[in-house]
């Protein structure tokens, strides 16, 4: 089956990384001038606050002021976690506590938390599979017998599968399977990435049999240093597994049999999670960014770049001390069909981002 993205030629790449570098530069130009003008502050008719924005072009969003609010008596935690919608538009928000999975309206109303025996989930993926909606979810931290594993659940929180560390992977103690994401393949097979421990990424059919493994800890190609995030990427001919390097700074493509296809893009500041819309990915960076991709895997955008370092990844921030309009870890990421974009930023206390685009 042809497949649209290849790996050009030598001098075809050096082309395309001086593209790339000119688009990012100019874009960034746009988010490191002075504040006052970088954070766009607009008043409606009726306004008492500012409005604060972030982005370019078509790809310019507004931070949803006080989005997400929880109820007294529940916590994010570290929000070291993932966001997705399903079919109403509910908007499903793991935290780094026993609230759980928190569930809110697309205006960012509280719904209701669902999975509170699984205090620690760091991915989401939405499925819908025939007439049911299901959450692909991998945990860090569950009950005092269950620790990382994939758990597989209706949208109400309902367990319907789980995964533990296979036999035939070889592991010799726990603390080797520490898995970080999962995602369903076209045929229903299951990739799950041991990002956190060996960077393998394993493949079990429907009904969680072991069916095989690639990757492993290294820089050449088909290597990982942290495989911290998986997406089924179909912008192209033939969907491919798109593979978040972590430690490698990049994204790789994999076919659902593992074959390595090609790096699609570089030099990202430690990718987290993708998400999708139309031929565009929306990648979180753990180090204060979140890129804007096309179809070419060139950079179109970038939200929330903070242009303090001291406050990339730094676990220790508070909330109230990273702007609105800045992001100090994004970990997780996800862009709905109205294309809004929502961050989970990875801090001690926990904090969620809506982002509204704008129209222009």
């Amino acid at each position: 089956m042809n497949q649209t993205p290849i790996q050009p030629a030598a001098a075809e790449t050096f082309d395309r990384r001086r593209f790339c570098a000119v688009t990012g530069a100019a874009v960034l130009a746009t988010l490191t001038v002075p504040r006052a003008a970088a954070a766009s502050r607009e008043f409606g008719e009726n306004a008492t606050h500012t409005r604060l924005k972030t982005g370019n072009g078509e790809w310019t969003y507004e931070v949803a002021s006080g989005w997400g609010h929880l109820p007294a008596g529940l916590t994010f935690g570290g929000t070291h976690g993932a966001v997705a919608t399903d079919n109403a538009g509910d908007v499903y928000v793991s935290t780094q506590s026993s609230t759980g999975i928190v569930v809110y309206s697309s205006e960012g109303v509280f719904k209701r938390s669902i999975a509170s025996e699984y205090p620690e989930v760091h991915s989401i993926f939405h499925a819908q599979q025939g007439a049911d909606e299901f959450l692909y979810t991998t945990v860090q931290k569950g009950t005092a017998k269950e620790n990382w594993l994939f758990v597989k659940m209706k949208t109400d929180g309902t367990v319907m599968q789980k995964i533990t560390a296979p036999p035939k992977a070889g592991f010799k103690a726990p603390n080797e399977w520490r898995l970080t994401a999962a995602v369903p393949g076209p045929d229903g097979s299951i990739f799950i990435a041991n990002g956190y421990g060996d960077s393998r990424i394993f493949r079990f059919d429907k009904n969680g049999e072991y069916r095989g493994e690639w990757g492993g800890k290294g820089t050449r190609d088909g290597l990982f240093d942290c495989c911290h995030g998986l997406a089924v990427d179909t912008r192209y001919d033939q969907p491919l597994l798109l593979v978040c390097d972590r430690e490698n700074r990049r994204l790789c493509h994999l076919d659902f049999d593992g074959k390595f296809v090609s790096t699609v893009t570089q030099h990202l500041r430690r990718p987290c999670q993708v998400s999708f819309h139309e031929d565009f990915a929306v990648v979180s960076e753990l180090e204060g960014r979140v890129t804007i991709l096309d179809r070419d895997n060139t950079p179109v955008a970038f939200l929330g770049d903070n242009p303090h370092k001291t406050q990339w990844a730094n676990y220790q921030l508070q909330p109230n001390e990273i702007e609105p309009d800045w992001f100090s870890a994004a970990h997780g990421c996800h862009i709905d069909q109205q294309a809004n974009i929502y961050i989970s930023d990875w801090n001690q206390t926990g904090r969620v981002t809506k982002l509204i685009r704008s129209k222009v």
